[in-house]
């Protein structure tokens, strides 16, 4: 009877222990992860896709052939990288960053071409409870913040893409006192109540360089930002380093001050 009761025993810490690698996140309200933070567990999440562009912060990493092996092949990753202004319109300068894969927590747009539905998400992975957000400011001091929806987060006053209108990656301000985010969405604050018109520009993995890659330290350049608009005349390329953090085009070639 004793070794019956520790085969049991045994067999039921085992169970015990397996079920607790187990791991089931939410995707609408979300999972408070505290207590699993930097854990690695067996994760399982349904995630909702509409066909076009969607934003997506996940609080585990996948890497490129995890993206496509839940989504297909011929989704496009893309994280922000800049922005410019001109009067209203703000530019945001998404890249391609596909193939590094989805880091934890950070946020991204990305472009799902299959049919609106759920995919589910079955991954070993290690869980993190972090917040990783990226602020940029523009060329006439506007900050413009972009972060992920851990947990199902009030969306009046907000800019996201809606999911009537994701064809393009266009964040539109949210004015309804009952609008809200899902969990592992994205959005974008600007400080104020200025309203902007908020514009997507695609750059591909590599059409971004440095301009110590294009020009020498002490070379006289001009600087234009993506609009066409000149920000900077006769300076020196080791000076277009100090301007603002965002995408810039000298000498016909975009750059990244970051």
């Amino acid at each position: 009877m004793k070794k019956l009761f520790c085969i049991i025993a045994l067999a039921t810490l085992t169970l015990t222990a397996t079920a607790q690698s187990r791991l089931t996140l939410s995707s609408y309200n979300g999972t408070s992860l505290e207590r699993y933070d930097g854990q690695q567990y067996d994760v399982s999440m349904d995630r909702y896709f509409f066909t076009g562009w969607n934003t997506i912060s996940l609080p585990f990493a996948l890497t490129e052939q995890e993206i496509d092996d839940v989504l297909g092949q011929g989704v496009k990753l893309e994280r922000l990288v800049g922005v410019t202004q001109q009067g209203t319109e703000i530019v945001l300068n998404f890249q391609d960053c596909k193939a590094e894969g989805i880091q934890p927590n950070k946020p991204y747009i990305l472009y799902y071409p299959g049919e609106n539905g759920t995919k589910k998400f079955r991954v070993n992975a290690q869980v993190a409870n972090n917040e990783s957000k990226v602020t940029f400011t523009t060329n006439y001091g506007v900050e413009v913040t972009m972060n992920g929806a851990a947990l199902k987060t009030d969306g009046k006053d907000l800019y996201g893409i809606l999911a009537i209108n994701n064809v393009d990656a266009n964040f539109t301000a949210i004015d309804n006192d009952k609008a809200f985010f899902y969990a592992t969405r994205c959005y974008i604050t600007i400080p104020g109540e200025q309203k902007f018109t908020l514009t997507p520009n695609h750059l591909g993995a590599g059409e971004v360089t440095s301009i110590n890659e294009i020009a020498a330290a002490n070379d006289i350049v001009d600087v234009y930002n993506v609009l066409g608009m000149r920000v900077a005349s006769n300076i020196t390329a080791a000076d277009v380093n100090n301007l603002t953090p965002g995408i810039y085009v000298v000498k016909g070639r975009k750059i990244l001050v970051k």
